[in-house]
């Protein structure tokens, strides 16, 4: 089996092309199926096209326009043109025999018998017996049926829960596909180097407000920012400017519209303004609607499977998840543009955007520097520093019986092997991120301090835990001084975060 080699226009993605390529290239007698799914924007028709290139496989795309009748010819077309016959040369008008020849057409001597049925969501609304027909496809090769289509075929669509739901519970395929890939966003390490920008903290704004969707350096047609200087025009052009199709309203509504669930968007709307306001449980989401906890059940549910509500679990107790906004593009359009709309109508984005300045820094900067520092430490640190063993990374609440508070808890890291949830876990960093304009000091350590001592108390293994403090703007001198003499401290910068130098603090040494 010769697996094709990664196109180099293809950027990172290469663990996803390696199971891909392996997949279409495998030889056999059956049909192999796989299930590719992912938000819009994050570039499953760019991989999947470079596929069928790769390997002179057939690629088809649904349009959602189309009806039962035009989404048949439309197919039968593109048999034909992947044949190289006329247009017309397939009248099929049922999909059992569309499905067929589509398989047969790529099985063909020279070729890796590959077919990627894409938006695949689009031909569901029209016509559900798919699935159904694929299955029956299926057990004809592992029933040994002489003439059954074999190669492979991938399912694509960025409509998360319809993909999601094509291998549940008793669907037809379900224990039917051998690949169940969900294309995530680019890591913010590999987004600076997709978008070039050289400056990390210009790097870090794009990433806040854009995420690592490749697909919107594409769309901003606009050289990104290449200082924090810059970024304040940039933004007001790209993200504020109703002209443009990166404006943040048409682009949350345009991906509200991808789960064919979300029909009354008006609803939907008010709990994601809800949660970038800082509700973050279902009963206080509920409170701020003026409604209670069963109302917003089920639209949490439905926001949560497309992949705009996220419920992050506290790593200790067991307790109710906190319920946030994981797409930077929703939350700035929530937390931005819709209460500045009457200035952006008016044409005015500059003024909308000074307007917004707090709110940005308080509920857009301020938590992503938070997800960054998470994922920095579950993904970068243990590579930076080998010898801090890091296992499952999230954050928690620790109670101060002592002064009556919570202490909120940024980055929390257990060793390696501990289940989260469970009493006396062995915790290895207990971390606090921040983006203030101010640099980190002596006091935010002591608050560390004061919480290892806490988890301590309750039974868990923190004794020797690194004390973290994640910077958007620096330490002062003497906490770089005094870090440097503690095996147990560990300074973490936007630099170190970048991978543009290496964290500091006595716990940076082996």
């Amino acid at each position: 089996m010769q697996i094709p080699p990664k196109p180099e226009r293809l950027l990172h993605r290469d663990r996803e092309w390696a199971t891909l390529a392996e997949f279409a290239s495998r030889t056999g007698d059956t049909l192999r199926i796989a299930v590719v799914s992912g938000r819009r924007r994050h570039g499953k028709s760019f991989l999947l096209q470079a596929l069928t290139e790769a390997v002179g496989g057939m690629y088809i795309t649904a349009v959602q326009e189309d009806g039962t009748h035009a989404a048949k010819a439309r197919f039968a077309r593109a048999i034909a043109e992947y044949s190289r016959l006329p247009a017309d040369a397939f009248r099929l008008d049922d999909w059992d025999e569309l499905l067929r020849t589509a398989l047969r057409a790529a099985d063909r001597p020279g070729h890796t018998p590959l077919v990627v049925l894409d938006e695949f969501p689009y031909l569901l609304q029209h016509s559900p017996e798919i699935p159904g027909l694929l299955q029956r496809i299926y057990d004809e090769g592992q029933f040994g049926t002489a003439d059954a289509p074999r190669g492979a075929l991938v399912l694509c669509g960025s409509a998360l829960s319809v993909m999601h739901e094509l291998l549940s519970g008793q669907k037809p395929l379900r224990g039917r596909a051998l690949i169940d890939m969900r294309l995530p966003a680019f890591d913010y390490r590999e987004a600076r180097a997709f978008w070039d920008i050289g400056d990390a903290h210009a790097s870090f704004l794009v990433h806040a407000v854009l995420g690592g969707a490749p697909g919107y350096a594409r769309l901003t047609d606009t050289d990104p920012p290449q200082s924090p200087d810059d970024f304040p025009a940039w933004v007001t052009r790209v993200l504020l400017s109703p002209d443009r199709a990166t404006y943040s309203r048409a682009e949350t509504e345009y991906l509200l519209r991808e789960d064919p669930r979300i029909r009354q968007r008006t609803t939907y709307y008010e709990l994601l303004t809800a949660i970038a306001d800082g509700a973050t449980t279902p009963t206080v989401i509920g409170a701020a609607l003026g409604r209670d906890r069963a109302a917003t059940t089920h639209p949490l549910e439905v926001l949560e499977s497309a992949g705009y509500v996220r419920r992050a679990q506290d790593l200790l107790k067991q307790r109710n998840p906190i319920i946030t906004l994981p797409d930077p593009v929703i939350r700035f359009n929530q937390i931005v543009t819709l209460p500045q709309a009457p200035l952006i109508d008016l044409g005015h984005p500059v003024r909308a955007w000074q307007a917004a300045a707090h709110a940005f820094h308080s509920k857009v900067i301020g938590p992503h520097f938070e997800d960054l520092a998470r994922a920095y430490t579950a993904s970068h640190l243990p590579f930076d520093l080998p010898h801090l063993p890091i296992g499952h990374t999230g954050s928690t609440e620790v109670p101060d019986p002592g002064t009556r508070t919570q202490h909120e808890v940024d980055v929390l890291a257990l060793a390696p092997g501990e289940i989260p949830r469970k009493p006396r876990r062995a915790i290895t960093l207990i971390g606090e991120a921040k983006a203030t304009a101010t640099p980190r000091s002596l006091t935010d350590l002591q608050r560390l301090e004061r919480i290892r001592q806490l988890l301590t108390a309750q039974g868990h293994k923190a004794d020797d835990a690194v004390l973290a403090l994640y910077s958007l703007n620096g330490f002062w001198p003497d906490l770089e001084a005094h870090a440097a003499e503690r095996p147990d401290v560990l300074l973490v910068d936007l630099a170190a975060l970048y991978g543009d130098g290496p964290p500091r603090g006595g716990a940076a040494r082996p």
